[in-house]
């Protein structure tokens, strides 16, 4: 969460020349609903079972960007799907940057908390070993211009060879 998955991967896909993909997004599309409202309505098992079918169908496709939800990890099924439909990318943020870039954000269920440090902290803990599991590149986005992350994604993959 704040990590900048949206922003860093509509310009990652300019850069390539490839369509961009939102998960989160093509769910509120697919249901026209928002995210919140999904939780509200179904709870996060309900919005994790859209995403999964979401990711799955979004990881088929070929020759896109897709920036999915900061949980898709948590479903071993998500993680399969990512890994087989091409290269990782983690974009890894630490819990103060990601507080800063959250704060004022309402579209995010989990951090409606008394303490949403101590979410972020939590989910971090059990997020962060499972993305570094399926990641091809891991790119610390702190206090960095969303350019300057693309550029070193740009290389990054470049300098990998073939799965």
């Amino acid at each position: 969460m704040g990590a900048g998955k949206s922003t860093i991967g509509r310009l990652l896909a300019k850069e390539l020349r490839l369509p961009f993909k939102d998960s989160d997004k093509e769910i509120e599309h697919r249901t026209g609903a928002d995210i919140p409202w999904i939780f509200d309505v179904e709870g996060e098992q309900g919005f994790r079972e859209r995403e999964q079918s979401v990711i799955v169908e979004l990881c088929e496709s070929q020759g896109i960007v897709l920036a999915t939800g900061g949980g898709a990890v948590m479903r071993p099924e998500n993680r399969a799907a990512l890994y087989r439909g091409g290269r990782v990318v983690y974009l890894h943020a630490s819990v103060e940057q990601q507080i800063n870039r959250t704060a004022r954000d309402r579209n995010r269920p989990l951090l409606r908390a008394h303490d949403p440090g101590k979410v972020l902290r939590d989910l971090l803990a059990l997020r962060d070993p499972l993305y570094r599991e399926i990641a091809d590149v891991v790119i610390e986005t702190d206090e960095r211009p969303p350019r300057m992350v693309v550029q070193e994604i740009l290389e990054r993959l470049e300098a990998l060879p073939p799965r």
